[in-house]
């Protein structure tokens, strides 16, 4: 079996991996449980930029996947982990949509993503062109998550698992973005999760939780 070939093999096994890690991203309450899921997408996605890395002979993909590991799979699980503790989140509340029927919602995007990605990965030339669905799924099931819960935290993990899909995407379309760019968008992410810590805060200290809906008991003066 020729080696790209076997490269592409397993970035396929990777990508259903991401599929299923989103998909129990949906299925998950306990908050703890969603960053441990979070960092393992990052370990998914550090595999994946490496072989990516070695298919292409691009050696500075493998810096990509250093960045990857260094902030996906440990610098912002431990900052989050560190913020559930301080605040007491283990657990999600019940979400907004029951999960039986969020994880129906989830399979119909999954499908129209495949649907959505297929002229466009028939144009591209990278080895990973036939995973873009899969990012293109992950990005929606992310968004699924964001929307269907009520507490602050977990939408920002729907929100890092999101980028996580962006960046899939990107690296089975072009190789990847510029490093320029990689390098602004994870020091927009770590400064962005430092401030909405402070932000978590706030609303834990303002009312004892950090449900959402009492943000809409708020009133102008």
């Amino acid at each position: 079996m020729p080696t790209s070939h076997l490269i592409a093999q397993v970035l396929n096994v990777l990508a259903a991996g991401l599929l299923l890690i989103s998909f129990a991203m949906l299925s998950r309450r306990r908050t703890q449980r969603l960053i441990t899921l979070l960092a393992w997408q990052g370990a998914i996605l550090f595999l994946s930029t490496c072989l990516v890395a070695h298919s292409s002979g691009l050696s500075e993909i493998y810096y990509s996947a250093a960045l990857t590991l260094m902030l996906k799979v440990i610098a912002l699980p431990w900052i989050l982990h560190r913020l559930i503790y301080q605040l007491g989140a283990q657990w999600d509340s019940e979400p907004l949509v029951n999960i039986p029927a969020t994880m129906l919602v989830g399979l119909v995007l999954v499908i129209f993503a495949f649907g959505l990605a297929q002229p466009i990965s028939m144009l591209a030339t990278t080895i990973t062109r036939h995973t873009l669905g899969i990012a293109l799924a992950v990005i929606l099931l992310a968004f699924l998550m964001m929307i269907t819960r009520r507490k602050a935290i977990t939408q920002v993990i729907g929100f890092l698992a999101m980028e996580n899909g962006l960046f899939f995407a990107a690296t089975s379309a072009t190789y990847g973005m510029p490093m320029v760019i990689e390098l602004g968008i994870a020091l927009d992410l770590l400064v962005g999760v430092f401030i909405l810590g402070i932000f978590f805060f706030q609303i834990r200290e303002q009312f004892d939780s950090l449900d959402l809906h009492h943000l809409e008991s708020l009133k102008e003066d």
